[in-house]
């Protein structure tokens, strides 16, 4: 007698989301955001922007990107869902004498107008948001007819790529979310963005991370970065140690140095993609 399956349970996107939310605003981004500035400049630089051209910095974190945007003369808008990450954006504008506008939003439901930016930008962000298909949708629809987008994703089989599988491997995340990590690959997001792109094209980039020691490595990110903060505090003392030593084999065995000395240098590899959209 033929038996009838049970389609998998959808996952709840919005209640992912409300606890993607919660990461993102543990630890302090801005530690790990710093290091990473260059990555911003890069991509801003990549998209060719014009002077007076209206740009979107999608999931904008601490600013990198909007920023990095508003030095090319610019009118910048920054949007993510951390209020947090905000304030710290409009410090560090503030500071450089930059006039940036900077909203609370979700990247798969941008508060923004339709075809109303020259560009969108997205460093290390939308990729994190849990309905791939909806942020892209959102992308395209912010930016005008034939406006620009440039991506920057961790690549999954970079460093980035294998510190999240040694996290994920002892603390499993969402099921049915599709990993953030395929936005690093060329034929997902042409998946995602298919018919809307004109033209695209995609570099692969190292952003090279540098500490003292493989420990030092472990502790900053334990601390500062939202999701491996929340990964050991959701573990027990032993389960914790466990999770440090997978992570300071992992940067002992990406180290550029090849320990040769106590310091390592771990090429993290990401995608910057330009896409000119129809």
């Amino acid at each position: 007698m033929a038996t009838t399956q049970t389609p998998p349970a959808r996952p709840d996107l919005a209640d992912i989301t409300t606890r993607q939310q919660r990461v993102w605003s543990s630890g302090n981004f801005a530690m790990v955001a710093s290091r990473i500035v260059l990555t911003s400049e890069l991509l801003a630089d990549a998209a060719d922007l014009r002077a007076g051209w209206h740009v979107l910095d999608v999931a904008c974190g601490t600013g990198n990107a909007a920023i990095a945007a508003a030095w090319s003369g610019t009118r910048v808008v920054g949007i993510d869902y951390v209020p947090e990450l905000l304030a710290d954006a409009r410090t560090r504008a503030g500071a450089e004498g930059l006039d940036v506008e900077f909203r609370v939003g979700d990247a798969q439901d941008l508060p923004v107008d339709d075809d109303s930016f020259d560009a969108v930008l997205s460093a290390f962000g939308a990729m994190f948001a849990p309905d791939h298909e909806r942020t892209a949708h959102e992308i395209v629809r912010a930016a005008r007819p034939g406006g620009t987008v440039a991506l920057a994703s961790w690549r999954p089989d970079g460093f980035i790529g294998d510190m999240f599988r040694v996290i994920t491997a002892r603390v499993p995340g969402p099921p049915g979310v599709p990993s953030p990590l395929l936005w690093g690959t060329e034929p997902h997001l042409a998946d995602l963005f298919g018919g809307a792109i004109a033209d695209a094209r995609s570099t692969e980039r190292i952003c090279t991370f540098r500490f003292s020691a493989a420990e030092e490595f472990v502790e900053f990110f334990r601390r500062w970065y939202g999701p491996t903060h929340v990964a050991f505090e959701s573990l027990g003392p032993a389960e914790r140690r466990n999770l440090a030593a997978d992570l300071t084999d992992l940067a002992r065995r990406w180290d550029r140095y090849r320990g040769d000395q106590d310091a390592v240098a771990l090429p993290a590899t990401y995608l910057e993609t330009v896409i000119t959209l129809r």
